[in-house]
């Protein structure tokens, strides 16, 4: 193999004891990584999703150094993570959208002041860093805010600024944009466009909202009960799943089902209607047909979730 992350026959098994009587205890393993191998190339951009559980979270702390793997092979920049935190802590980033890395009473600018000694950044580099991260990410108005007091969609263009300030060569990114607003999730998202396009950081990202994948990533693999499903372009996901997206449009009064080729309706209620179609597809044509053909207030596209896309894929090669 001879990507810049590169995982062979990856396995990461735990060990939970269960309750089995009043005072009995049955020790049995839990496979929360099941046998993965993939690479990524440097600079490339890659979604890694699934539901709940699946093993994305297990998968990227080992990536990190913090899990040790119960087997196969793992290297990053050519360094197994778990024998080489340390060293591998100054090429890699990370941004755990539920946690932060930042101190939680002191201001902004004080948790990057500490994370500038930790790291031993040539003040100059530092600085450059601090001031470009500052300025796209829109946090000027925080550096002196107490990180306590920031909303969470401040708080996450926070810990993204700090995961990046020693120039990492990958960062990994563990649902970055969860319970951001829209204006936030668009902040975050150009931000890493521009990193990507500039400095070819490679970035792994990790999300239950598949427009951060549609629009940061060209590559995308699924995991579930720690087994990798598949491993490609997003439109091929949505081919094989057979997944659909959702158009909901507002009309000015209540008509009956709207009928546009390349897409079926699938609800109606008084003026609201809910009209399908795969998600392969382009939505602009279906939006402009219905906007010739009907009194039009308002629509709005909604993505399929990730668990109906791996639902289906499992319902086709069962071939239920």
């Amino acid at each position: 193999m001879t990507g810049f992350i590169e995982l062979e026959g990856v396995e990461k098994v735990f060990d939970v004891r269960r309750r089995t009587g009043f005072l009995r205890r049955e020790k049995h393993q839990v496979r929360a990584v099941d046998g993965i191998t993939f690479e990524v190339p440097s600079g490339e951009m890659v979604g890694y999703i699934g539901p709940n559980g699946a093993g994305k979270s297990t998968t990227i702390k080992m990536l990190t150094g913090i899990l040790t793997p119960s087997g196969g092979r793992l290297r990053v920049a050519g360094i197994d993570p778990s024998r080489e935190r340390t060293r591998l802590a100054h090429r890699i980033g990370v941004v755990f959208g539920q946690r932060t890395t930042l101190w939680w009473d002191l201001p902004l600018i004080d948790s990057y002041k500490l994370m500038h000694r930790m790291y031993r950044i040539p003040r100059a580099r530092y600085q450059e860093n601090l001031d470009r991260c500052v300025e796209l990410l829109d946090l000027a108005e925080l550096l002196e805010v107490p990180v306590r007091q920031l909303s969470l969609g401040q708080r996450m263009r926070g810990d993204i600024a700090a995961a990046l300030l020693h120039d990492p060569e990958v960062l990994y990114l563990d649902e970055p944009t969860i319970g951001l607003d829209v204006i936030s999730k668009a902040k975050v998202r150009g931000f890493l466009r521009q990193l990507n396009a500039e400095r070819a950081t490679t970035v792994l990202l990790t999300t239950h909202d598949l427009t951060d994948i549609e629009q940061l990533c060209k590559r995308v693999m699924v995991i579930d009960h720690g087994r990798l499903m598949y491993d490609g372009a997003l439109a091929g996901l949505h081919e094989v799943g057979e997944s659909e997206r959702t158009l909901v449009v507002d009309l000015e009064r209540e008509l009956p089902a709207i009928e546009v080729d390349g897409a079926r309706t699938v609800r109606v209620e008084g003026p609201r209607q809910w009209l399908a179609f795969p998600a392969s597809a382009s939505a602009a044509p279906l939006v402009a047909a219905v906007a010739a053909e009907y009194p039009l207030l308002d629509l709005s596209v909604r993505e399929p979730a990730i668990e109906d896309v791996i639902a289906k894929m499992y319902a086709e090669r069962s071939g239920a």
